[in-house]
């Protein structure tokens, strides 16, 4: 049995489908099982952070994404173990590496989980994406207002990674033997800038759309719905250093599942309906 975490996520949820598709048997945690609308096969679960022991009875795995538990991650692994968990996949980020600000608020709480884990006694495999595609639905709500898209750093630079190659690794780590004590770093195959992930998703919807950037110093609630301000000042930081510096590319996907990673244009042809409305 593999116990997934924050199964109605964008990761979480290709996961799931993943390991439905490969006969897999997964316990799919959720807040509220009603609506998750998760693959049938899927034993889902309600999110009872107060009563972890119940989530974990006859499971060997989990994938851990800390968004989901929040303040519940070291209760969690405690309970994980207790039931007989050996081995835990975490959703990290890729802002953990040498040379990183290890005070900005992502760091900190990714860092920490990591901790926890290291000191857990379980078996681990971190996986460090860096930009998820998926952070390009932060723009779908004036894409379906309208053809222009305001937003900070035109010109910024990532390697964004679709959220299914993401799951593809996840699983292999779950399933595979060989990934125990590892860090795999996961990025999309090319460079692309703010401007032509907008670009890319006029083409995929059939729109001329164009981005207007913003000052950075006006960035606020409305271009980052749901994050407080220092949570904001802290990205904002972070996209500026993207501005004119290549990315990080890895081959990460491709060596683990044989696939290679799909590039951002893929990921909007997936996602049109988000875009439409």
């Amino acid at each position: 049995m593999i116990v997934v975490t924050g199964a109605t996520g964008n990761v979480g949820r290709a996961l799931v489908e993943r390991l439905v598709a490969a006969e897999r048997p997964v316990r799919a945690l959720t807040r509220d099982p009603q609506r998750a609308a998760l693959p049938a096969q899927a034993e889902v679960v309600r999110f009872r952070p107060d009563d972890p022991a119940a989530l974990f009875a006859g499971a060997a795995r989990l994938f851990l994404y800390i968004q989901a538990v929040g303040d519940a991650a070291g209760g969690l692994l405690d309970a994980a173990r207790a039931a007989g968990v050996r081995h835990v996949v975490l959703l990290s980020s890729g802002i953990i590496q040498d040379g990183a600000d290890e005070t900005h608020p992502i760091h900190v709480m990714h860092a920490t989980v990591e901790r926890q884990i290291r000191d857990s006694g379980l078996e681990w495999t971190f996986l460090r994406p860096n930009a998820f595609s998926a952070n390009a639905l932060q723009w779908a709500p004036q894409i379906r207002a309208g053809n222009t898209v305001r937003g900070v750093f035109a010109d910024g630079l990532t390697a964004p990674i679709h959220e299914d190659d993401i799951a593809a690794v996840a699983e292999r780590a779950l399933v595979d033997d060989g990934h125990e004590g590892v860090v795999h770093r996961l990025t999309g195959p090319e460079a692309t800038t703010n401007a032509e992930q907008v670009d890319a998703i006029g083409g995929a919807i059939g729109r001329d759309l164009r981005f207007v950037e913003v000052p950075p110093e006006q960035a606020g609630p409305e271009l980052f719905p749901g994050l407080p301000p220092h949570m904001v000042a802290a990205l904002v930081k972070t996209f500026a250093a993207t501005v004119g510096v290549p990315p990080e590319i890895t081959t990460t996907v491709e060596e683990i599942t044989g696939t290679p990673a799909r590039p951002f244009a893929q990921w909007a042809r997936d996602h049109t309906a988000d875009f439409k409305g």
